[in-house]
């Protein structure tokens, strides 16, 4: 009888150690506690299927907040991809362009791909740490306009390398996380942003890269950057005179790279692919031949290369209604569960003045 009475007890003193044991706790709370700051679109079929790509949207004018949601639609709908679109929120709840209040990039962790469109950006270390593991097992990267100089750290001595103006004793990140890892940092705009829209057109010597599979000429809105990239140059911008296909080119200006690739390695870690493009913004996504290249860019970074076929779709899903890039307004009091499903419209709220 006292045997059996033992044996009860240390089963309720097991069961009762279990249900206090740690282990299972912290990660549905950080799994709570990131979930306002994403929107998941889950695919179900195509070459994209079980494989996952992060989105991580936060830059102060281009409104990545509108783009790579909408890329991240046409990637899951039409090709199987489940994608994550990670956001910097305000206090409040809604996404804030060009914030650093952003949680949940442990689903770095195990993606297949990060996009990234980001602009001067100071995370919180743990999320910088989730970052900078996935750059050390070299996990491909599609960088976007301003991801060139995506972080402004000078505060923090642990994340300080990646500053886009680093100079510091890490030699190998001068000028930071842009120049290293993607192989340009900020230099200058190139030609009046805002007046003058951008031309591009594949290299001579890479009109059969996968990339350019099904891919003609492409009109962007968004003005060319100054760029003299370390990586192999896919492409160059021709600066136009207006901001409309038709508008003349701009002859004092010659053309400058405005796609490129890239393998990077950080010290001890595993070489990866890169792609960058110096445009993204949210009305360069309308044309279908620049859509086109970015989705091709990303099944070329994850190896991809044999589903790039050039009759792939590419078509905007869902009602994607951009927004004009400008430092001044954004689309307000938006948070990114207003963004779930299909059928949402992208981009909705209204323009309100930046404070």
């Amino acid at each position: 009888m006292h045997k059996v009475l033992r044996r009860i007890l240390l089963l309720c003193v097991a069961f009762f150690s279990l249900s206090l044991a740690p282990k299972v706790v912290p990660v549905l709370l950080a799994q709570d506690e990131a979930s306002p700051y994403r929107v998941v679109y889950q695919g179900s079929k195509g070459p994209g299927k079980g494989k996952h790509i992060v989105f991580i949207a936060s830059d102060h004018e281009y409104r990545s907040e509108e783009s790579l949601p909408a890329l991240a639609r046409i990637l899951a709908q039409h090709h199987g991809f489940t994608c994550t679109v990670i956001f910097a929120l305000d206090d409040e709840g809604h996404i804030l362009p060009g914030g650093s209040n952003l949680k949940g990039l442990d689903a770095l962790d195990k993606a297949d791909l990060m996009v990234l469109f980001t602009r001067f950006s100071n995370f919180q270390d743990e999320e910088m740490q989730h970052f900078d593991n996935y750059l050390k097992r070299g996990g491909p990267i599609v960088a976007l306009r301003t991801a060139t100089h995506a972080f402004n750290i000078k505060d923090n001595p642990t994340w300080q390398h990646y500053d886009y103006r680093y100079n510091g004793p890490k030699t190998e990140w001068k000028d930071g996380f842009g120049e290293y890892i993607l192989g340009e940092t900020w230099v200058s705009h190139y030609g009046t942003n805002h007046k003058q829209s951008s031309k591009l057109t594949a290299a001579d010597d890479q009109k059969n890269h996968p990339i350019f599979r099904g891919v003609k000429e492409m009109w962007v809105q968004s003005g060319a950057y100054t760029a003299e990239p370390k990586g192999t140059v896919l492409a160059y911008d021709q600066v136009l005179n207006g901001m409309t296909p038709d508008a003349e080119p701009d002859r004092t200006k010659k053309p400058v790279p405005v796609a490129w690739t890239k393998t990077y390695q950080v010290a001890g870690g595993t070489s990866g692919r890169s792609f960058t493009t110096t445009h993204g913004a949210s009305e360069d996504l309308l044309d279908e031949n620049f859509r086109r290249m970015l989705v091709n860019a990303t099944f070329w970074a994850m190896g991809l290369e044999k589903a790039i076929k050039a009759t792939n779709n590419v078509a905007l899903v869902g009602p994607y209604q951009p927004t004009t890039f400008n430092f001044n307004g954004y689309k307000a009091q938006v948070k990114p569960a207003m963004l779930a499903g299909w059928d949402s419209l992208i981009m909705p709220g209204e323009v309100v003045k930046k404070k």
